[in-house]
């Protein structure tokens, strides 16, 4: 019964598929704009530039008074300026993520790989015990004495 060695189907989809990015996925218009836009806000720069936009308007919100101060800090300030900054926080995670994901998807592969040999190895070792045996059996029985 030497069967030859088949990879599973799976290896070879594996293969072409490659590993899932977010390049690869068709986002659209809407996805593309999205994505350009968060690029551009979502920077260390552009939390600047909205830290300098709002304190252009603290002065007045000093001198109106205890809530228009507090309204100018949550409204303006910490939705403008911090919005900025976490995504860049989220930026930086993602890009770790994305890192972990791929390395993550390599050792899967080298896996299958492995794994491939290995049954391939078995089918061999396999094949290579039943002619033995069979070659055992063909042998005449003697009678050893020690």
């Amino acid at each position: 019964m030497n069967l030859p060695h088949m990879p599973h189907p799976h290896i070879e989809f594996r293969k072409k598929q490659g590993a899932a990015t977010i390049a690869s996925e068709h986002t659209g218009f809407n996805g593309w704009l999205a994505v350009n836009i968060t690029n551009v806000v979502g920077t260390m720069w552009c939390a600047y530039a909205f830290a300098v936009l709002a304190m252009i308007s603290l002065p007045d919100a000093i001198k109106a008074g205890t809530a228009p101060l507090i309204a100018w800090i949550a409204q303006t300030f910490l939705q403008l300026v911090l919005l900025s900054i976490i995504m860049v926080g989220q930026k930086c995670l993602l890009r770790r993520r994305t890192k972990q994901a791929l390395q993550t998807y390599k050792d899967a592969e080298a896996l299958l790989e492995i794994s491939n040999d290995l049954h391939a190895l078995l089918k061999e070792n396999t094949s290579l015990t039943e002619a033995v045996h069979r070659l055992v059996e063909k042998m005449p029985d003697r009678d050893v004495k020690q």
